[in-house]
């Protein structure tokens, strides 16, 4: 659905429609939402069983105006489980309201979801990182949110969630542990840090990444943050996982003009295309072991 045609605030009664829209056309019932970031649709691709619908058929469905995010639930079975998958994700900069981003994570909810997986496409800040890593959420920092673009923004349905819910342990840690175990048993390191997000779309300054490494930021995106504050509010379990894409530069950039951000996004799309494999490789060993203790 286009911007300009979403309403600004939701009720209840607009999640429960989009779900129902999604439970006529889909045989499937999710008890895992997944959402993909940048590049990283491909995981979509190896679902077993799988019903497609574009987000334009689903009501209240904000689209995606860019590339890399192809605007679709996919449902079926992935690692054994039966997931629902954001292939591709709607941002802030697009300019929408971060209840409008939020809305399809409140619609897994009322589909039944018991966990939410997230992903994003992130400049590595800390300089251990390499391009292709993929970290651990295990906390993150709300600066967009603590200048007030906050999802929870508005009069609260205490049926969704509390009006002032707990966000010390955003990222499950029972559901880190179960990640970690996964890549270890895969043989590669999964890295752990903080994620910041800004409001974007333009990348940050020299002087901002000094002040985002200061402050303890690991990864820097323009996304996540809003969905999961909208699921813990809901009382939905939290995974994470960054593809570091690309090392930030602490330093000024000689640029020649607007082809060099988008030559970066390209750099971004070019990495989670190559980390992929991996990324497909450690969800699915993860979901095949998700009820394991």
């Amino acid at each position: 659905m286009k911007l300009d045609s979403l309403p600004t605030t939701y009720r209840r009664a607009d999640y429960e429609k989009a779900a129902a829209t999604i439970r006529r056309d889909s045989r499937h019932t999710p008890r895992i939402g997944i959402i993909t970031g940048s590049g990283l649709g491909p995981l979509a691709d190896v679902v077993q069983d799988a019903d497609v619908i574009p987000y334009r058929q689903i009501p209240g469905f904000p689209i995606s105006t860019v590339e890399g995010h192809a605007g679709q639930l996919v449902l079926g079975t992935l690692g054994r489980q039966p997931v629902a998958i954001m292939q591709g994700r709607v941002h802030y900069y697009e300019g929408y309201s971060m209840a409008q981003v939020a809305f399809p994570v409140r619609t897994l909810q009322a589909l039944g979801i018991e966990s939410l997986l997230v992903t994003n496409a992130a400049g590595g800040i800390n300089e251990s990182f390499r391009p292709g890593d993929l970290m651990l959420i295990t906390d993150h920092i709300n600066f967009v949110g603590m200048a007030g673009a906050n999802p929870l923004r508005g009069p609260n349905d205490p049926q969704l969630g509390p009006r002032f819910p707990n966000m010390s342990l955003a990222y499950d840690p029972v559901l880190r542990a179960r990640a970690q175990r996964a890549a270890k048993g895969l043989g590669f390191t999964l890295q752990e840090g903080v994620y910041i997000m800004l409001a974007g779309p333009s990348f940050e300054t020299p002087a901002d990444l000094r002040f985002l490494r200061t402050i303890g930021a690991d990864a820097v995106g323009m996304s996540t943050v809003p969905e999961v504050i909208v699921a813990r509010h809901g009382g939905t379990r939290v995974l994470g996982i960054s593809l570091i894409s690309n090392l930030v530069s602490f330093h000024p950039v000689h640029t020649t003009g607007t082809g060099d951000a988008e030559a970066l996004h390209h750099e971004v799309l070019a990495t989670g295309a190559a980390a992929v494999p991996r990324m497909v490789q450690l969800i699915t060993h993860l979901l095949e072991s998700w009820d394991e203790a």
